[in-house]
């Protein structure tokens, strides 16, 4: 036996305060302490530290809030609160207490741009109470728009065509906020925040906090109008789709999109008597078309169990509160679960009904993962602050989250085997990375751990961010 594995074995019977004893490996002793140094368990939060870099969000946002604080007390400037907030809800700590646990990580400072080790704590979770609750409705609106100048900053050049898709989700309440409503839907109280993506990249556009009641026709509009006229500022020639479940058929709203050139709408539309009896006749012809299948399949011994039939068909419709007749498509499908009709409407009248549905209106499937990935995985409906503004404030925070991690995920990791990973298995494979890190006199040193298994995409990552010329 050697003399170290000897001084070890001492070492090993003799263990510190700090040390717990675990139990043997090979007759070998184990024991546990937390004397590794400064480290961290979020190094991979580096890349978004470049991603902004590049996009420069999160400065954005921080020179657009008010400062009413004596400078003379100030320990954590706006950018600092911003910056560590949003990472945080990127890496999983979603709530304001994580910050009094949090503000030592030596990563979480670095993302502050603080040293890592000799700078002081970052902010303790009553100062982040205080800055989410100090943010004015004002202030709110200008950083709706800064999140819709982001959007247009994304595109090098102005899109041929991009869809405005809109929803809206349910975000209980179990306090005392303001502004929360009953809704007879869900059968609670609650907001409900109004998303708005880019349908056809998953890019993030805005969000809107609502209280608990859907939107009525005229307070649709006036949001729809607002965004288009603004992105028409931008792109005076890209078409513009409106798109949108049955709740966003508001007469006030196609109207207007009628009305506008290079302005048009996909939106479903709820089933009724006068619409099911137009139906009728392509619901026979599926219905026929399924039997004749299922008996061909069991002529040939096969169960049918898994046979669909889907056909389409347009027709036009007026309600009884609409000036003039407007396009529905029809989809029918019958499989062994029953039937299924389905209804859109549209301004669009060349292209072919089966064409429309699949390529515009079936898109909206993607735009429930994107509202999962901000409300699940970055846990948006977190809106426990009392003021409605601090709300607000609280989803611009996730959804600037959203933004770098699809920024990184879209622009940094296309080209691999996670262009089209979720936020969450992001965080928790190229996040969540143990590290030690360094000050030293020159130079500050990450070491990631060397068995990492995806050091390949970590290192091509970084490497793409070096090449990528400066930004101002």
């Amino acid at each position: 036996m050697t003399a170290e594995i000897a001084t070890h074995q001492r070492d090993s019977r003799t263990p510190t305060a700090s040390q717990v004893t675990l139990s043997a490996l090979q007759d070998t002793p184990v024991a546990l302490d937390f004397n590794g140094g400064e480290m961290s368990s979020d190094a991979g939060l580096l890349l978004l530290r470049e991603t902004e870099a590049q996009i420069h969000l999160l400065q954005a946002m921080a020179s657009l809030l008010d400062d009413p604080r004596d400078a003379r007390y100030v320990q954590h400037s706006i950018a600092d609160l911003l910056t560590q907030r949003v990472m945080q809800i990127a890496a999983g700590y979603e709530d304001g207490n994580d910050c009094q646990t949090l503000r030592h990580d030596p990563i979480f400072k670095m993302l502050a741009e603080r040293l890592p080790e000799s700078a002081p704590p970052l902010a303790s979770q009553p100062s982040m109470s205080r800055f989410e609750n100090s943010i004015r409705r004002t202030t709110l609106l200008r950083l709706a728009y800064l999140f819709a100048d982001q959007f247009i900053a994304s595109f090098e050049n102005e899109p041929k065509v991009i869809v405005i898709d809109a929803d809206d989700t349910e975000d209980p309440v179990y306090g005392d906020q303001q502004a929360t409503l009953f809704n007879n839907y869900y059968q609670n109280y609650c907001y409900l925040p109004l998303h708005i993506y880019e349908g056809l990249s998953g890019k993030l556009i805005t969000t809107i906090l609502k209280p608990g009641q859907r939107a009525t026709g005229r307070q649709m509009l006036g949001i729809v109008k607002r965004l288009v006229t603004y992105l028409r500022q931008a792109w005076p020639n890209t078409i513009i789709v409106f798109c949108g479940d049955s709740h966003f058929a508001y007469n006030e709203v196609m109207s207007w999109c009628e009305t506008q050139e290079r302005v048009h709408y996909v939106l479903g539309l709820t089933g009724n008597a006068v619409l099911g009896k137009q139906s009728q006749a392509l619901l026979e012809r599926a219905v026929q078309k399924y039997r004749a299948q299922r008996t061909q399949a069991r002529e040939q011994g096969e169960s049918g169990d898994t046979l669909q039939v889907r056909l389409y068909h347009s027709f036009y419709y007026r309600a009884q509160s609409w000036p003039q007749y407007r396009r529905v498509i029809l989809k029918v499908e019958i499989s062994a679960a029953g039937r299924n009709l389905r209804y859109i409407i549209t301004d669009l009248h060349q292209a072919k009904a089966q064409v429309r549905y699949q390529q515009v209106y079936c898109g909206r499937g993607q735009m429930e993962l994107y509202i999962k990935e901000h409300k699940l995985y970055l846990k948006s409906d977190r809106t426990s602050c009392r003021r409605f503004e601090a709300n607000q404030f609280r989803l611009f925070l996730h959804s600037a989250a959203y933004v770098l991690i699809h920024a990184l995920r879209a622009n940094v990791l296309q080209y691999t085997a996670w262009a089209n990973a979720s936020m969450q298995t992001l965080r928790l494979r190229l996040f969540k990375i143990g590290a030690r890190i360094r000050e030293l006199k020159t130079r500050i040193k990450v070491e990631l751990p060397t068995a990492f298994p995806l050091q390949a995409v970590m290192r091509r990552s970084f490497q793409l961010f070096a090449a990528l010329p400066p930004t101002g």
